[in-house]
């Protein structure tokens, strides 16, 4: 296609896709307003705040906190529509073997960040919240509003999302031959500072968020490194099995030219004399 045939083909594809988000979003209203999605979020905080409800500060807030669960909702709703516009676009530009790869990588990239956001509001939130409220009782009387606890605990489940990709990245890495488990296992000292950095920067602004955080990343490094030797085991296998295959037509090459040659010499030796 010409390039302005391109341009034109991602200008609709564009459309459709933001069309998708606005009626999503449409629909996560409507979900919001008879789905007790707000309260299933105040869960982990409900037990420790007075009365188990958050407070708002001005009158507009309920209605902006209203739209931002639609929101996330809508783009939860649209992402099938817009990741099919986005593969429509890109599949032309790829080779069958890259296609082959990236659905798989998708699926599991977005399983992986389900399972890390899951275990964020199951397991990490409710524990953080609960070492961050527990000092100075009794001094401070917790006055947490809507805006600042779904902020905070937005970044939390969505930094734990992320960073179990880890393994999906390493792998991808492993897979184009651009890291080795021997590498990895080398630079190991310079991951867990990385960690550390990655940390401080995805989690909320604490030291209880950042440790929940950096030692499962840390983790999560570890299984890379397993993930890239079964990677590199399997690649092992494959030249191995392909120098197998080859090995006997090798072989009989040289053992068809001796036997070309004999032939040749016996054919010139009958030749008679003049």
């Amino acid at each position: 296609m010409p390039f302005l045939d391109h341009v034109e083909e991602l200008r609709w594809r564009i459309l459709y896709s933001l069309l998708a988000i606005v009626v999503g979003t449409l629909a996560g209203w409507i979900i919001v307003e008879h789905v007790d999605v707000i309260g299933l979020l105040m869960r982990p905080i409900a037990p420790l705040i007075p009365g188990g409800k958050l407070r708002v500060t001005g009158p507009t807030e309920p209605f902006f906190i209203t739209l931002k669960f639609a929101f996330v909702l809508g783009l939860v709703i649209a992402s099938p529509v817009v990741g099919y516009h986005v593969w429509a676009f890109l599949v032309p530009a790829l080779y069958p073997r890259e296609r082959r790869l990236i659905v798989p990588a998708l699926t599991i990239g977005a399983l992986l960040f389900l399972a890390g956001a899951a275990a964020a509001y199951l397991w990490v939130l409710p524990r953080a919240l609960a070492v961050l409220l527990s000092f100075q009782q009794g001094v401070f009387d917790p006055l947490i509003t809507a805006d600042k606890y779904f902020a905070f605990a937005a970044q939390l489940i969505i930094a734990f999302g992320l960073v179990t990709e880890l393994p999906l990245v390493i792998v991808i890495l492993a897979a184009l031959g651009l890291v080795t488990p021997q590498f990895l296992a080398r630079n190991r000292r310079y991951a867990i500072v990385i960690s550390a950095v990655a940390a401080a920067l995805l989690a909320p602004p604490d030291a209880v968020s950042m440790v929940l955080m950096m030692v499962p990343l840390w983790l999560l490094y570890e299984v890379g490194i397993w993930c890239a030797w079964v990677v590199d085991r399997r690649r092992a296998r494959r030249a191995r099995a392909a120098r197998g295959a080859a090995s006997p037509a090798a072989l009989a090459a040289p053992a068809r030219a001796r036997r070309a040659r004999r032939r040749s010499t016996t054919h010139a030796h009958q030749i008679p004399t003049s």
